[in-house]
């Protein structure tokens, strides 16, 4: 790269007065090769509350002592399943920030309008039918975006869950609009992928603090190091981290009276 330099290689003369190449350097060691990353083969699915079971059981058998800590506190995690399909990606971007009554209201107009949603349906309705719903402009390219995706075979609901969870991930946010949030949000409830790990999420950031017992937060690398604890079931991790962080908080208001 031209911003690193180069050995001093300029020509001189010896005392003789005839040319002699300077003298080199030491010569440079070869990198190592990097070690590959481990892939892990996603496992089943997290699509019912029997998966879901049967995950926590494959993690605790992992890693004991902080799940059965997390269970202890946060108790068994909802499923809270969503569609696997478009109708399960629009309502994230929809739920995107908004208030929780804003998003409801919003994908019921969208939905009054998209009963069952398609691609070609939507693809089809002009921006003043689709703000009609309630979207805003950026949602509506990222919805649209989406629905060309899946037109063009670039996007495959059913293939994702079969994938490496960054493999799944780094296809949704290939998408103009998707970001790392909602991709991986999408693959945890609505797809249920066992190792899709949000990492920019900030409530699951404070939760692997305080049951890690850490001095500060971890950043989105920080957990992306720390999850690689709980892997091939990031998601079933996920899932019990939010549910302690839940029951954490719940015990301080107890404990404040209010």
């Amino acid at each position: 790269m031209n911003d690193i330099p180069k050995p001093d290689r300029k020509v001189g003369k010896s005392a003789s007065g005839s040319k002699t190449a300077s003298p080199k350097g030491p010569a440079r060691r070869k990198a190592a090769p990097r070690k590959a990353a481990p892939r892990y083969r996603p496992g089943p699915p997290i699509d019912s509350d029997a998966a879901l079971a049967e995950a926590i059981a494959a993690l605790r058998a992992q890693d004991a002592g902080t799940i059965d800590h997390m269970l202890d506190i946060g108790g068994v995690p909802p499923l809270r399943k969503r569609d696997p399909g478009l109708a399960g990606l629009a309502w994230i971007v929809i739920s995107q920030q908004v208030s929780t009554a804003s998003a409801n209201a919003i994908h019921r107009r969208f939905l009054d309008r998209f009963p069952r949603p398609e691609a070609s349906a939507i693809l089809a309705c002009d921006e003043v039918g689709l703000r009609g719903c309630g979207l805003s402009a950026p949602k509506i390219r990222t919805m649209r975006a989406v629905c060309e995706a899946i037109t063009s075979g670039a996007l495959d609901f059913a293939a994702l869950p079969h994938m490496e969870a960054q493999e799944a991930h780094d296809t949704l946010i290939a998408i103009k609009g998707i970001g790392p949030w909602t991709a991986d949000i999408f693959l945890l409830f609505s797809l249920g992928h066992p190792d899709a790990w949000p990492v920019g999420d900030l409530a699951l950031q404070e939760a692997a603090r305080m049951a890690l017992n850490l001095r500060k937060r971890p950043d989105a690398a920080k957990l992306e190091k720390l999850g690689e604890r709980w892997r091939p079931w990031r998601g079933a991790a996920a899932r019990l981290l939010w549910a302690y962080y839940g029951g954490v908080k719940q015990r301080q208001k107890e404990a404040a009276g209010t």
